[in-house]
This record gives C-alpha cells, sequence and structure tokens, in this order.
C-alpha cells in the first residue's frame, strides 16, 4: 500500500475517519506507512446512529492493500471515551506519534433560531472533542519528546458563513486551542497546526440551500474532492514538518493558503486617556478604513477552484 515513507514507524489516530475527508486522510496515512487508528462511531452528520460500520470497512480495506489499521469507535465527545480512542493505539501498536482531529457533526440553524442542544451538540463534538483526544495523547507525547496535532478548523469560523453560529464558534475556538497547545506543547518538540478544508462531503452536503448564494457555494464546493486535504495532513503529521507550529493552513482543490492570524492593525494613544466621545469622534473615525468587512467565505473565495 506504501507510496512514499514520510509517516514510516509512526502511529497516528484519526477521528472521524469512515467516511469523506478523515477516510482520504487515513487512507493516505497508510499509504504513508503509518499505523492508523480509524475512529468513528458511525454517526449521521447530525450526530444521530447510522446503523453503518465505516470504521471496520476502511480498516479491512488498509488491511487488505497491505497496511496497518485498527478500528476505534469510541466517541470524541466525552473525556472517558476520547480516551480510549488514544489507548487503543498504545494497545495496537505499542505508541502514538500524531492525532488528526476530524471528527465533527453540523446543526445548522440561523443564530435566532438555534436551540440549546443545537448549540452544545456540535460544541461537544468538535470543541469538546478536539481538546479531550489531544489532551489524552498530551502525556505521551511528552514523555517521547515528540508528537504532532492536525486540527480541522474551517473559515465558517475563521470567516464566518450564514447559519452555522454553533459550528462556526467551534471551529474558531478550534485555531485557538491548536495556537495555545503549539505554545504550551513547543518545550516537548510536539507541533499543532489547523488545516481550513475545502471539500465535498456528507457534512457539506447537508448545508441547507434555500437561498441563491447557499445554492451557489454548495454547486462550487461539489467539484472539491475530499481526497485533495489528506496530504497536507500528511505533511503536517511528519517530520519533515518538524519546524512548523502554530499555522492554519486552507486547502482548496490544488491550492494552499497560509491563512492571517489575529495581529493588531492600526493603534491610538491619548495621554490624557479616551472618553466614550473622544473615541467616537477620533478612534472610529481614524479605524474605520482598516474595518474588516462582514463577508462570508464564499465572498472571501469568490474564485474557482483550481
Amino acid at each position: 500500500m506504501q507510496n512514499e515513507s514520510l509517516m514510516d514507524e509512526k502511529v497516528v489516530v484519526v477521528t472521524g475517519a469512515g467516511r469523506g475527508i478523515g477516510r482520504e486522510i487515513a487512507l493516505e496515512m497508510a499509504r504513508s506507512g503509518a499505523a492508523v487508528v480509524v475512529n468513528d462511531i458511525g454517526a449521521n452528520v447530525d450526530g444521530s446512529d447510522s446503523g453503518e460500520d465505516p470504521a471496520d470497512e476502511l480498516v479491512r480495506e488498509i488491511q487488505a492493500a497491505g497496511g496497518r489499521a485498527v478500528a476505534s469507535k469510541d466517541s470524541v465527545a466525552e473525556q472517558s471515551s476520547a480516551g480510549q480512542i488514544v489507548t487503543a493505539a498504545l494497545d495496537s501498536f505499542g505508541r502514538i506519534d500524531a492525532i488528526v482531529n476530524n471528527a465533527g457533526i453540523l446543526r445548522d440553524r440561523m443564530f435566532f433560531n438555534m436551540s440549546e442542544e443545537e448549540w452544545r451538540a456540535v460544541i461537544d463534538v468538535h470543541l469538546h472533542g478536539t481538546f479531550f483526544v489531544s489532551r489524552a495523547a498530551a502525556p505521551h507525547f511528552k514523555k517521547q519528546n515528540s508528537g504532532a496535532y492536525v486540527h480541522m478548523t474551517s473559515t465558517s469560523g475563521l470567516i464566518g458563513n450564514y447559519g452555522q453560529a454553533n459550528y462556526g464558534a467551534a471551529k474558531l475556538a478550534i485555531a485557538g486551542l491548536s495556537h495555545q497547545i503549539a505554545i504550551d506543547m513547543q518545550r516537548y518538540n510536539v507541533r499543532s497546526n489547523c488545516i481550513a478544508p475545502f471539500a465535498w462531503s456528507r457534512m457539506i452536503g447537508a448545508i441547507p440551500t434555500d437561498s441563491e448564494h447557499k445554492q451557489a457555494r454548495v454547486e462550487k464546493l461539489k467539484k472539491l474532492e475530499p481526497k485533495k486535504i489528506a496530504p497536507m495532513a500528511v505533511c503536517l503529521s511528519s517530520e519533515a514538518a518538524s519546524d512548523v507550529s502554530g499555522q492554519i493552513f486552507a486547502v482548496r482543490g490544488n491550492e494552499i493558503f497560509l491563512m492571517s492570524q489575529p495581529r493588531p492593525v492600526r493603534g491610538m494613544h491619548t495621554a490624557d486617556g479616551w472618553t466614550p466621545q473622544s473615541i467616537v469622534e477620533r478612534v472610529l473615525p481614524a479605524m474605520k478604513p482598516n474595518f474588516f468587512a462582514l463577508e462570508t467565505s464564499s465572498e472571501v473565495f469568490p474564485w474557482d477552484p483550481m
């Protein structure tokens, strides 16, 4: 199965690996020499039970091609079960070298109609799941003085999209979490980076298309293959990227972008301190030319994918 050796003798956990982007990442990891823990609970896009078993199916496919893989069906959304995902790697292969936090669900709804359950369900899987799985691997990464985290963020959080307050909030928070992990773990030679993927998947297929701009966005995404995301995930997990940490990359077909991160754009000061009125009169007019527009992801990336 191997076509390159970037991940020889490495052990990788890929969450949400049964289908879509996660499946392609797991396959590329195996082709690159890694032993893979294929984690997937077999859920529908909204997190409900699908009655299917994609983790075992993918494991059989990897093994039939000569690769090494085991299935994990534990949920990322609870700390105890997330820990079992890392334990599966240790029990099966004796070590853990990289985590790809890909598991996710969607519960799209306009903010003013979103329920508490819709909010919590998405935050639990995306944000809490990323923390729980990453935290479970951290002691092992520290002990061996090496390791890599790759987290899936989204332009829904980095930029914005309609009807995704829960998903966008979680994905932007993951970018922040990744940066903090990179800072806290750098002394142990552990890296943490994010990928914002553009790809057609079950999750994207669940986006409502009840308006013209949503229909246009979905039609454009249909052209983007999940397998295009996998090479970046493998690269960032490998020792070849040992000096890359705390970064956010967007992958859109054959395009790769390094995304900006919040930094000061413009500053003003006064020796006398500011009053509400002086801010209105001086600060806002001066800074307004540098304000960021309320754009959605499709408006920031308006050209056809390459």
